[in-house]
This record gives structure tokens, C-alpha cells and sequence, in this order.
């Protein structure tokens, strides 16, 4: 009986030190950085992969070692069932323990879609639609559909989507990106309006929207946007037409070949602020949070003119009456006639 005992107890100790051994070993493989270069390293899981396939794949690309190991350690924990599909990003210096938690996490590499100041809605379908990690579905028949369904009182997209940078995964819907851009432009403009200056000859968000798009049109410098926000204000208190040429390159549409004419300026559109008072009747294109702060936030002064000084800088020549502005223009036309000049 004794001899039973003991080698009973030999037995239970060889069974327990292999239990540790195989334990230390797949707490040192499942530990141990897996086998990838000092950059990142993409890896795709297809929606209804199974473990064995992903497991495989990522042997197959020399990533992990011991497949059947990983495999064994996902059965123990259950997440084996439990990865989702999506694209990933393997940093070196990741375990193969690490592996399984971002597989099962769902801790996808996010793409970027960025929405520029100024842009009207072809610039931004265009976008979209040729985005390779965006599904695209929108086309410009669906934009009355697509805002109604946001919620929007226009069928008009411009002013609608504020410019920024948004993060997402693979196979995302323009929809679904365009949906969060449209909320963040309500939240801002919202915030925006209610610390507006006294007294601006904008009635409604929505015009202050119209005229932040003309704003953002005008230039391209911070210096300047509340200078001409100014200038457009001072002009509709006034009841002056505004006169800007980007109006009436949005009413012309996608088919502006770039060379705006005289005859362009005399035809009457509801977008040629040449021929009309007031302000367009949607905004002109996308305006960024600066521009809406200086059409809510307009500098104060006498200018009611303003020209393109045709400086490399971008930069205007501000006027208070036609006087100034008509020398403002004949130095600016000055300049490019030296520019071309000299041949550039």
C-alpha cells in the first residue's frame, strides 16, 4: 500500500510539474512580442472568419508562431468566438495575449475623412465617393432625402457640415459620417449663436450661416475674416448690394470653367449679389468655426469695400468709400499687369 501511495504521489508531482512547465511555456509564448518589423503591420479580419482562419492567416504571415497555441489559449479564455471583423494595426512589441484583446475588443484602425472650409457639395460628394474606406451611397439626387432625414429645413447641403477631421472604421457610410459632421455643425452653430454680437444684420442661424460661407469664400486669412464679415455688415445695414463674385460663381454651378465675365456679373441669378440685395438665399459653400465666429463677431469700422491686393500673401486693400477702392483696384490690376510682365 505504501508503494502505492508513493508512486501515486510521484505520479500527481510528474503531472503537476508538466501542468507547470506547459503553463510557464504558453505564459512565455503568450507574453513573448510577436515576430513583426519596427513598423506597423496591417492585418484584416473578414466578417465570419473563424479563429482557426485568423490564427492560420497570421502564422501564414509569419506574425505569430505556434498557431495552435493561440488558438488553445482563445479556447480557454472564450474569445475565441467572441473576435469581430475589421481592419487592425499590430504594433511591434504586441503579445500575442495583447493580439487577442484588440481582436476581441474591437479596437479597429479608424480611418479619416476630412471635410475642408469652403467646399460646396460637389467638392464634398466627390470626396466621399472616392474615398476607399467610405461605402458610398449618396449621390446628388439623394441630398432633399438625405437633410430631410437629418432634420435640416433646407435642401440645400452647403453651411450643413462642419469642416473637420472625423475618425472611422472601415465600410462606414458617407451617411453615417456626414450624419455626425451635420450634428456637430447644429451643436456649434448653437453654442456660436447665443454669445452673437448685438445688433448683426443676420436674423437667424441659418444666415449667419449664409453669410460665414461668403466670409470663407473671401479669404483664406484669419487677419481678415472679421474685417470682411465687417464690411458685408456694414453693407446690408445699408442696403447696399454685396457684390461678391464667389455668390455668383455658386449660382453659375459645377460648370464654371474659372474665368468669371462681365456677362456673368449682369445675369441675374437668386445667387448674384451683383444684381440683388440681401444675402443669397442658402450659404455658397462649407464655412469653418472661424468664419462663423467673424460673421457673428463682424470688426467694427467705416470700410465697405474691399480688393485683392495681388500680393503673394493673399491679402485685401480695405476702402471706406469708391474713391479709395477704385485706386485699390487699379494698383491690384497694376500688379498682376507687372506679374505677367516679368512671367509669373
Amino acid at each position: 500500500m505504501r508503494r502505492l501511495i508513493i508512486g501515486a504521489a510521484a505520479a500527481a508531482i510528474t503531472v503537476l510539474g508538466a501542468i507547470s512547465i506547459a503553463f510557464l511555456y504558453t505564459g512565455q509564448y503568450l507574453d513573448t512580442p510577436v515576430s513583426i518589423a519596427d513598423a506597423d503591420v496591417e492585418f484584416q479580419i473578414e466578417p465570419g472568419a473563424t479563429f482557426r482562419q485568423v490564427s492560420d492567416t497570421l502564422a501564414g504571415r509569419g506574425i505569430i508562431h505556434k498557431p495552435w497555441l493561440f488558438r488553445l489559449y482563445g479556447r480557454w479564455t472564450g474569445d475565441a468566438n467572441s473576435i469581430q471583423a475589421g481592419d487592425y494595426l499590430i504594433e511591434p512589441g504586441l503579445t500575442p495575449r495583447e493580439l487577442l484583446e484588440k481582436f476581441t475588443s474591437g479596437a479597429v484602425r479608424l480611418y479619416s475623412f476630412t471635410i475642408i472650409e469652403g467646399w460646396n457639395q460637389w467638392d464634398l460628394l466627390r470626396a466621399v465617393q472616392t474615398h476607399r474606406q467610405l461605402k458610398s451611397e449618396l449621390t446628388v439626387e439623394d441630398w432633399p432625402a438625405f437633410l430631410q432625414q437629418l432634420g435640416a429645413d433646407t435642401d440645400h447641403p452647403e453651411g450643413l457640415f462642419l469642416p473637420d477631421t472625423y475618425r472611422f472604421p472601415r465600410g462606414t457610410t458617407d451617411r453615417a459620417v456626414l450624419q455626425q459632421a451635420y450634428e456637430l455643425m447644429q451643436e456649434f452653430l448653437t453654442q456660436e449663436w447665443s454669445k452673437r454680437a448685438e445688433d448683426i444684420p443676420v436674423s437667424s442661424p441659418y444666415e449667419a450661416l449664409i453669410l460665414a460661407s461668403i466670409v470663407e469664400k473671401e479669404t483664406a486669412r484669419a487677419d481678415e475674416r472679421a474685417l470682411i464679415a465687417g464690411v458685408f455688415t456694414r453693407r446690408l445695414e445699408k442696403g447696399m448690394r454685396l457684390q461678391t463674385d464667389p455668390t455668383v460663381i455658386y449660382g453659375i454651378g459645377p460648370d464654371f470653367d474659372g474665368n468669371l465675365r462681365r456677362r456673368d456679373l449682369r445675369s441675374d441669378t437668386p445667387y448674384n449679389t451683383y444684381t440683388r440685395r440681401g444675402l443669397p438665399p442658402t450659404p455658397i459653400a462649407m464655412p469653418g468655426r472661424a468664419s462663423i465666429q467673424a460673421a457673428l463677431h463682424p470688426a467694427e469700422g467705416d470700410e465697405l469695400y474691399f480688393v485683392a491686393t495681388g500680393l503673394d500673401d493673399g491679402s485685401h486693400k480695405f476702402s471706406v468709400n469708391k474713391e479709395q477702392h477704385d485706386a485699390a483696384v487699379a494698383e491690384y490690376l497694376r500688379r498682376l499687369r507687372d506679374r505677367r510682365n516679368q512671367g509669373h
